[in-house]
């Protein structure tokens, strides 16, 4: 039965898998454009994993080694990072192939050969299919039989053969199932004989590498997604955010991806069943059938049915399951991907920066919980009062903390009472140097339940914490929101649902890129945003803290060097990260790193001048010809960062804080009206559209058609959080708590987008309008009366 125990055996001695059914590869030609070609991106490729291979971090490798990369930037950088993660994986599991098939004594140099030649783990499974061992199957129980001569004639589709009479022959032999029973039984007919051998063949054929290849080829173009409503579930009302995925379809390939996440989650949920299939099955099975069937004669007519039994109940599902896999993977990907773009606006937000701050947590029943915070945003007093109980008491008390603590800025939450409490506080008619701010409080409520909270106020309640997480996040809300899960921040989309490696991989990289982007004052930096500098951990990061408590302030960056546990390749990775204002050495208050320092007091010395004169005098700077300081290590571009470093020291890349004040007198949804222009601050950003605060305790939802006069496919590419927009009210349903908004210049007054379609991404023929997303955002169908919206405000709360 040698022909029919592997993928050479069975068929390619015949066929070759055509380059035209070869997997789409317009992504990777779009990714090897983003890089740099040719030998020299080649060799900057190398050299970045070599770098990264010694442990070197992504942000000190952008930021320091311009020169050995080619200037790669963060992105492209990860990009190699996870290939190399991902070559070391392909290469561990071929590592186990390869034992596996060794011990087995299955090895031959012709399959070794093909298993190190597999470049991705696709190929490398589909070569090892044949010889994985499998469970007890219809083919393993045909073998049993003693079937596999059989089916080995049938393979060989000779004219001569007489089909009747071969499987005749097998009737009556005894076999012993090997099931644990031991039963002898008997083959009972030329149908047992015949639908054995082709079980044989079925499997073979399902193992084949170009049979695989083909039709993965021809789902991966044509494969269509389709969902409907599971039996007696379309009348459960927990169905009801789902109802427009009861009868779905559309092209797999054009999905997008919140689509793809909200099918999943009715299935996972039990009120849709979810599909991947073909739109002709016929045609798909007979181009399998074309690389296996070589003639027309009663053997090949069994040959035929083999392979249409093979498409069937082994090869069509095995396909689906891959394409349900990729496109979860996919829509994670693109989920991920807007979570962290989304995150990263919030996290570089404009700081107030270094300011007395009265920050408010505004509450009703329980008061208004008051903390003073210094400059540093360090917890000087908290009060609580009561505006809408005691509105004297409560004015003469902020009046006279703003006066006691010479208070810089107002930041009161958002959340519930958020903007009666701006409107009592603006009766106080505080100067207009003192801003009064709304601050987004996301995830205050966990992080004053956190440990770091406990650690830090441990003998205060979770008020005052909450509190003091809101005024903390107008002065920097990066130092304040790294102390939080990034999941709690509120500005992902379907967070639960995608891959929580992937995201917190994501989410962090996020945060680092933003940390090491900005810079971290090495005095005052809590351990929370130590640890995400690049070469720190926590264990160091707490360790800085210990050292700075116990000993005083750093007064350079070559102290660090004294902090335990934080080694020379630590001391590398981190130090130009790290700022320290008013140290012994100028350049530690900027990004230009300790290895370059002798370069600059060269640079300083050729002029005549001092350091600090350099970054002091522009015209000192110059005359600095950067051409006469390149050298093996150091070249163009790392002399015009320092460069520029000595003119800004350590300049935050951050916009500049404005204050931003909601509509006086619209307080509440019941005081809007439909044509009402209003600004608003974008608070997420999703691929269906933007949510935005209006200032009313619910957020509208401006929806991707309504973002601009213009068609728009990326809502990230106009909109992102924290933007202060300016909005028309096109929609208020009061008892479904919707907003409907627009951006558009000349929006249609009492429809959110249902007269803009034109710019919708097309669908199947026939198909309906489903929504973006069942609990988040859906598409809006074609009528006002609908309750899409509703369903995404739901979910965003």
């Amino acid at each position: 039965m040698a022909r029919l125990t592997s993928n050479v055996a069975l068929g390619c001695s015949f066929h070759v898998c055509h380059n035209k059914f070869a997997q789409p590869r317009s992504r990777a030609r779009r990714r090897r454009r983003a890089e740099p070609q040719g030998p020299l991106g080649r060799r900057h490729r190398r050299a970045t994993a070599g770098l990264l291979k010694e442990g070197a971090t992504v942000p000190f490798i952008a930021r320091y080694r311009k020169e050995v990369t080619g200037e790669l930037d963060e992105v492209q950088i990860m990009a190699i990072r996870d290939r190399l993660e991902q070559m070391a994986q392909l290469d561990e599991r071929r590592a186990s192939i390869l034992s596996s098939l060794k011990e087995r004594n299955l090895l031959t140099p012709e399959l070794e050969k093909a298993v190190n030649a597999a470049t991705n783990l696709t190929a490398l499974e589909d070569i090892y299919l044949p010889y994985r061992p499998k469970k007890r199957t219809r083919a393993t129980i045909a073998r049993e039989k003693g079937l596999a001569p059989l089916a080995e004639q049938l393979w060989a589709q000779e004219a001569a053969t007489d089909v009747p009479a071969a499987a005749a022959a097998y009737v009556g032999r005894e076999y012993t199932a090997d099931d644990g029973k031991n039963q002898v039984s008997k083959i009972a007919s030329v149908e047992e004989a015949l639908a054995g051998a082709r079980d044989i063949i079925a499997e073979q054929v399902s193992d084949d590498k170009d049979a695989r290849t083909r039709l993965r080829a021809l789902f991966h173009r044509d494969a269509v997604v389709s969902s409907k409503v599971l039996t007696g579930k379309q009348d459960s009302p927990e169905a009801a955010k789902f109802k427009d995925y009861f009868e779905w379809s559309e092209p797999l390939a054009k999905a997008p991806s919140h689509r793809v996440l909200a099918m999943r989650r009715g299935e996972k949920e039990l009120f849709l069943m979810m599909r991947v299939t073909l739109p002709d099955e016929s045609a798909a099975f007979a181009e399998v059938q074309s690389l296996f069937v070589k003639a027309k004669n009663p053997s090949a007519d069994q040959v035929a049915l083999a392979v249409q039994d093979a498409c069937k109940r082994l090869l069509a599902p095995a396909m689906e399951t891959e394409m349900r896999l990729e496109s979860k993977k996919r829509a994670d990907e693109a989920g991920i991907r807007v979570f962290a773009s989304n995150l990263r606006e919030l996290l570089l937000a404009a700081p107030l920066g270094q300011r007395a701050v009265m920050a408010i947590d505004p509450g009703f029943r329980t008061g208004c919980k008051v903390v003073l915070l210094d400059r540093q945003g360090k917890l000087l007093h908290n009060d609580v009062v009561y505006p809408d109980r005691h509105p004297d008491e409560a004015k003469e008390k902020l009046a006279g903390f703003v006066k006691f603590f010479s208070v810089e800025a107002v930041a009161i939450g958002n959340g519930t009472a958020g903007r009666e409490t701006e409107a009592f506080v603006r009766t106080l008619k505080l100067p207009p140097a003192i801003p009064v701010v709304m601050v987004n409080e996301s995830g205050a409520s966990i992080y004053s339940a956190s440990e770091v909270a406990r650690e830090e106020f441990p003998d205060h309640d979770l008020t005052v914490r909450g509190a003091v997480s809101i005024g903390r996040r107008l002065m920097d809300p990066l130092a304040e929101l790294v102390k939080l899960d990034p999941k709690s921040i509120g500005v992902g989309q379907y967070q639960h649902d995608v891959d929580q490696t992937a995201l917190k991989r994501s989410l962090d990289d996020t945060v680092v890129s933003s940390v090491n982007g900005v810079g971290v004052e090495l005095n005052t930096a809590s351990k929370q945003l130590l640890s995400y500098v690049s070469g720190l951990n926590a264990t160091t990061a707490a360790a800085i803290v210990a050292r700075r408590n116990e000993h005083g302030a750093f007064k350079s960056r070559a102290e660090l060097k004294e902090v335990p546990r934080l080694g020379p390749k630590a001391f590398e990775q981190a130090a130009g990260f790290l700022r320290i204002r008013d140290s012994v050495h100028p350049l530690d208050a900027s990004a230009v790193h300790p290895e370059r320092y002798a370069l600059v007091e060269k640079m300083a010395a050729d002029l005549g001048a001092t350091v600090a004169d350099l970054m002091r005098d522009g015209t000192l700077r110059a005359r600095i010809k950067l051409e006469n300081y390149v050298s093996a290590e150091v070249g163009l571009p790392t002399l015009t960062d320092i460069v520029a470093e000595l003119a800004k020291p350590g300049r935050d890349p951050r916009a500049q804080f404005e204050a931003f004040s909601f509509t006086e007198g619209v307080n509440k949804p019941e005081d809007l009206k439909p044509g009402m222009k209003l600004p608003g601050i974008v608070t997420n950003v999703a691929a269906f559209g933007a949510f935005v605060d209006i200032g009313v305790h619910q957020d509208g939802l401006v929806h991707v058609s309504q973002l601009a006069d213009s068609f728009v496919k990326d809502p990230a590419a106009v909109v992102k959080p924290q933007q202060k927009v300016m909005v028309t009210i096109t929609e208020i349903d009061l008892a479904r708590k919707r907003i409907a908004l627009s951006m558009r210049s000349k929006p249609e007054i009492g429809s959110p987008s249902a007269k803009t379609s034109g710019d919708r991404p097309r669908t199947s023929p026939g198909a309906q309008r489903p929504p973006a997303a069942p609990a988040q955002a859906p598409r809006p169908p074609q009528t006002v009366n609908n309750d899409w919206f509703s369903a995404a405000l739901k979910k965003k709360r």
